[in-house]
């Protein structure tokens, strides 16, 4: 069994009221939940927060945990003598348990149940998997890899067509171990996009960038446009702008209720870097043919400073 430190975890000190680690575990939570932060580990330290307030904010447990003594964090340890006898009501065994399970069994206790003869089932667990847009919208197989102590178990994983990102899937008896009969907990795989050389999520819609040459923004084009499922010729209007964004219908992300999100071509205006002499030619006779004026507003105050008053 692992030692855990929980008023490190949350930041206070052993002799730290109930209100004090309310407000710790409240800051805790709020900085590290998954849908507020990003940041590499906090949803572990989300995780590791919720299980050190679900202790200490319980007298009972807190007293319990308090008796096991100071061991150092991430030690294994065996609890002292006759803890057993004073707190878990005659629990012997403790292998396999983690520090977390050895507390829950005071559950037991205050119920009038003696740990050893209940069956109790396994706790819930989470992660996450990385799933490419493709895969989400078609569904696929994947290998995932699990710990258990020291030994690693392949399992096969079905993600099934239109998951969508944050949604769980349920994987039954891949959780905690059971005890004494007790049914094993789930494990719940949070969906994740990889990212993608082209396509930008943005909620269930996609966005991909679309270079575009001055004479194809004024006379307008015909674009193959690449999509999840092939390509589809897109229609470029005469005189598109720079930034504007052209609607392909229903080739995004899958949406709730079997919906598609759009996909999003955003123009980009490109320009060539080299010339050749003869395009050059053709750029000089079109500056002095046209009567195209790219800055009206800088062009009317000049005027307008030049009008004499």
């Amino acid at each position: 069994m692992k030692y855990k430190d929980y008023y490190a975890v949350l930041g206070v000190a052993p002799d730290a009221t109930l209100e004090d680690i309310k407000k710790a575990y409240r800051l805790l939570a709020k900085t590290n939940h998954p849908d507020m932060s990003k940041a590499v580990g906090a949803e572990d330290r989300f995780k590791e927060a919720a299980e050190a307030y679900a202790c200490l904010k319980n007298p009972e447990k807190r007293a319990a945990y308090d008796a096991l003594g100071k061991v150092p964090e991430g030690h294994g340890f065996t609890p002292p003598p006759g803890w057993e006898n004073h707190f878990a009501n005659g629990q012997q065994d403790f292998d396999g348990m983690d520090l977390a399970d050895l507390l829950a069994s005071l559950n037991a206790r205050s119920q009038g149940h003696r740990f050893s003869n209940t069956p109790r089932n396994g706790a819930d667990s989470q992660n996450t998997v990385s799933v490419s847009l493709i895969d989400s919208l078609q569904g696929c197989t994947m290998t995932f890899t699990l710990q258990a102590g020291s030994e690693e178990k392949h399992i096969e994983v079905k993600i099934p067509a239109g998951v969508r990102r944050g949604q769980k899937v349920r994987l039954r008896g891949m959780g905690g171990k059971g005890h004494n009969g007790g049914k094993n907990g789930d494990l719940f795989l949070t969906v994740e996009l990889a990212p993608h050389p082209l396509f930008k999520p943005v909620r269930n819609d996609l966005y991909v960038e679309l270079g575009v040459s001055p004479w194809e923004a004024v006379l307008g084009a015909e674009i193959e446009i690449p999509t999840l499922e092939g390509s589809v010729m897109l229609t470029l209007p005469a005189g598109t702008r720079n930034g504007q964004q052209l609607r392909i219908k229903s080739k995004g992300l899958p949406a709730p209720e079997h919906q598609r999100g759009d996909l999003y071509a955003v123009v980009h205006l490109e320009l060539p870097s080299q010339v050749s002499e003869k395009d050059r030619l053709h750029y000089q006779a079109l500056a002095a043919s046209s009567t195209f004026d790219p800055r009206p507003t800088l062009t009317q105050a000049i005027h307008h400073a030049h009008t004499p008053h």
